[in-house]
């Protein structure tokens, strides 16, 4: 029998310094903390995006600084991109998708992050082409 997914249910980031990960993902980005599970023996900062959530994993050194993303979904995004470049952070636009606004940004330790506003809804069979 095929497993059936529903749904992501978390993303894991590599971070250095939990008082920036917290200022980042609290404040600047706006997203809500949640405990993590009292079982954990190590750090880990949880943030709630509504049913999927986002866990930061506190390590020595961090990640490598690579294309890898994760996307977070925004209501509006021309809002987002102003809001968040009169915080200084520096954004970075990346190829067009006709159907959806997108821009991406990086946490202190680099981790990219992709803030996106689809348009319309994407539809594979119109908008998609498999490339190999």
């Amino acid at each position: 029998m095929p497993i059936h997914v529903t749904h992501i249910d978390h993303c894991s980031v590599l971070i250095t310094d939990v008082a920036k990960a917290r200022h980042f993902y609290g404040d600047v980005l706006g997203l809500r903390e949640i405990p993590a599970p009292k079982e954990f023996d190590f750090v880990a900062l949880w943030y709630d995006l509504g049913g999927t959530y986002l866990h930061l994993l506190l390590k020595d050194k961090p990640d490598t600084i690579s294309p890898r993303h994760f996307c977070l979904h925004v209501s509006d995004c021309a809002a987002a991109r102003m809001e968040l470049s009169s915080k200084g952070l520096t954004i970075d636009e990346t190829v067009k998708i006709d159907a959806a606004d997108r821009f991406f940004v990086r946490d202190p330790d680099g981790n990219r992050i992709e803030l996106l506003q689809w348009q319309r809804p994407y539809e594979p069979e119109r908008d998609g082409n498999y490339r190999a």
